[in-house]
């Protein structure tokens, strides 16, 4: 692969994250292809063939076309999901299929291409068990952790472990009262709970006596922590209540970091911590796929540039 071929990103139409990298991305020169996966079939085709160098062929939307045995990087953020409205529900299914596993698993195989990330490895790590798992492994602290479907083994959980708080284990959003909505984190206590939890699969974990949140935003080999203050159970509930430090992470998380992703197969991850009132900081989650750039005009740090450096490969 020549290092002269575009950066494909796929996401999105409203993505502001994927709009400030392109945009450094252009002013540097680079040819960035965009696409969004609900742009199939109606404004963006394909024609891939299997060669003896792997995937080769052509990309094409109403603006580029991008030869898939060049593409230098691939930056996977949020695209939409396939839609094929106009046909009926089986033959929509159908199509739905094969351009999942067509478009998508051409562009899960592109030759040479460096992926931030992957899709297939952020499949793996959006798997919060999975994560708690690989945390503990690389030596972070993570707090006592339940995911069980039986009301007696949390109530015995919360009496033993409590305070506790309820955590989903993915976060979809649903509407009620026509408003689009996603389930907080909360406390819950032991009287709290019935036979409702033996409908689903649930997460609770032990609340840690945090003094404030960080987090910690890894590009390629650069680590970019951000100490979060508030007084929020859920920072992410209120965004105007809080204020923003660049701090240093502790002796061994850097390394702890990169052995996660590595464990991933990961170059990019939002990770958040809870620090508590002796200072250490307490692994919550990594998100694959996180947000990360609004905390640049907030701390001054180059994380755009970081970002389009990654995927330009840049190696100094």
């Amino acid at each position: 692969m020549t290092e002269v071929g575009p950066v494909l990103v796929v996401t999105m139409i409203d993505d502001p994250t994927a709009d400030l990298v392109t945009s450094e991305l252009h002013d540097r020169g680079v040819l960035v292809v965009r696409l969004d996966s609900g742009d199939f079939p109606a404004t963006l085709s394909f024609a891939a063939t299997l060669t003896p160098h792997g995937i080769a062929g052509t990309l094409t939307t109403p603006t580029r076309t991008a030869d898939l045995a060049k593409v230098r990087s691939l930056y996977y953020r949020r695209p939409s999901g396939f839609a094929f409205t106009h046909l009926d529900e089986r033959d929509a299914r159908f199509a739905t299929t094969q351009a999942r596993y067509g478009l998508g698993g051409v562009l899960a195989s592109l030759p040479g291409c460096l992926y931030v990330n992957h899709p297939h490895r952020i499949g793996d790590a959006e798997f919060k068990p999975s994560g708690l798992a690989a945390a503990v492994r690389c030596g972070f602290h993570v707090p006592r952790t339940l995911v069980t479907s039986d009301p007696d083994a949390t109530r015995s959980f919360i009496e033993t472990h409590g305070p506790v708080i309820y955590k989903p284990l993915s976060t979809p959003l649903y509407r009620r009262d026509g408003v689009s909505c996603t389930v907080e984190v909360a406390e819950v206590t032991a009287d709290q709970v019935d036979e409702r939890v033996a409908g689903t699969a649930h997460l609770f974990q032990s609340r840690v006596d945090k003094v404030a949140d960080v987090r910690v935003t890894v590009i390629g080999r650069k680590v970019f922590s951000v100490r979060i203050d508030s007084d929020l159970l859920d920072w992410r509930t209120d965004y105007g209540r809080l204020t923003y430090t660049v701090v240093e992470a502790p002796p061994g998380i850097t390394g702890a970091l990169h052995r996660y992703l590595d464990h991933f197969g990961l170059v990019f991850g939002a990770f958040d911590f809870a620090v508590d009132r002796t200072g250490a900081w307490w692994f919550l989650e990594c998100n694959p796929s996180g947000q990360w750039a609004w905390m640049e005009p907030e701390t001054g740090l180059p994380m755009v540039a970081a970002m389009a450096d990654l995927l330009e490969r840049r190696t100094t």
